[in-house]
């Protein structure tokens, strides 16, 4: 029998809202045994630092209505019967489709995704009030197999020198999986495509610093046991998982940001929903001054265009986005044509 639906409360900017909650005894996670109900009260304790790093910006909800071992799908844009307090922002796609995305202004609003079995959030680089220019550059470090999260510490030091010596200040967290995000705040001075530049520009400088253990190469065949950065993840529509987003993974980990000082010798896997209220609790949240100070990625784009002067020039872009000027051919290097001898 299903269980009853229950009344949460969120705080809201106008007063309290009184958000429903239907089966809040669905098991989400099996192996850890947390609930709907679980999750949406996890919203409610990270509201502050979770409405800091994800609010006031289109997102997608990745939903899972059987929990993570089900299949799952994205929402963008808010659905029928939504609550009114549920807002929205048009946006332009890379396709030149525009179209409403979800905003999250208040902790309600992530109830309520909760409310729809949204288990990760997916934010945009940008604001709702400036979606097409980034207040966000973000660097996502991929370990490929053979490597894992020491790896990606080492890679993740060393870029931080790298940017700091484009003027840029480093924030990071982890992605809840293998891998470490590292974000920079920055003017929105420009838009997706520049700021894509830019972290293929720094990329590039962290690949001559690190060749054996970092790449830039967007096929996998080429990768080998080495760190990816992941330079499509600051295109248009491309996201991660938000910072105090949980994922779809065995242990309900959290992307959760970190300070420096806490990165050697990291464990991943201790940044759970059950464990994230705590940490906050005990030692506050180390994105707290996050973008107190943004900064410019004009050093970053002088280094992209010295590399095109050099020779190295456009990378590829996902296959679902429009052919790109100067991009090389989308074609796997093993499936490429040979020359005819």
């Amino acid at each position: 029998m299903a269980s009853p639906r229950i009344t949460l409360t969120a705080p809201g900017p106008h007063g309290d809202r009184e958000i429903g909650l239907s089966s809040p005894d669905r098991v989400l996670w099996p192996e850890v045994g947390i609930t709907k109900r679980e999750l949406a009260e996890y919203f409610l304790a990270v509201a502050d630092p979770f409405l800091a790093a994800n609010g006031n910006r289109p997102v997608s909800l990745e939903r899972f209505p059987e929990g993570i071992g089900g299949e799952s799908f994205f929402s963008k844009n808010p659905p029928k019967g939504a609550p009114d307090f549920v807002e929205a922002v048009t946006v332009t796609y890379n396709s030149g489709r525009r179209h409403p995305q979800l905003i999250v202004t208040e902790i309600g609003t992530a109830v309520w995704a909760a409310q729809m079995n949204t288990i990760v959030f997916h934010p945009w680089a940008s604001l709702a009030s400036d979606p097409d220019h980034p207040v966000e550059l973000r660097i996502d470090l991929d370990p490929q197999p053979g490597t894992g999260i020491t790896e990606a510490v080492a890679a993740a030091h060393e870029l931080r020198a790298v940017l700091r010596e484009a003027g840029l200040e480093a924030w990071i967290k982890t992605s809840g999986n293998r891998g470490l995000h590292v974000f920079c705040p920055i003017e929105p001075t420009h838009e997706f495509l520049d700021v894509r530049h830019a972290v293929i520009a720094a990329a590039r400088e962290l690949e001559r610093r690190m060749p054996d253990a970092v790449t830039t190469n967007w096929w996998k065949e080429e990768r080998g046991q080495r760190i990816f950065v992941d330079f499509n993840q600051a295109n248009r529509d491309r996201t991660m998982a938000g910072a105090y987003s949980p994922r779809a993974l065995s242990a309900a980990t959290v992307s959760t940001p970190i300070g420096w000082d806490e990165l050697d010798g990291l464990d991943p896997s201790v940044f759970t929903v059950r464990t994230i209220p705590e940490r906050l609790a005990s030692i506050g949240d180390p994105w707290a001054d996050f973008a107190a100070n943004p900064g410019r990625i004009d050093t970053l784009l002088e280094w992209w265009q010295r590399d095109l002067d050099d020779g190295p020039g456009e990378l590829p872009f996902p296959p679902e986005f429009p052919k790109m000027p100067g991009e090389p051919p989308r074609v796997q290097p093993s499936r490429a044509k040979a020359p005819e001898a």
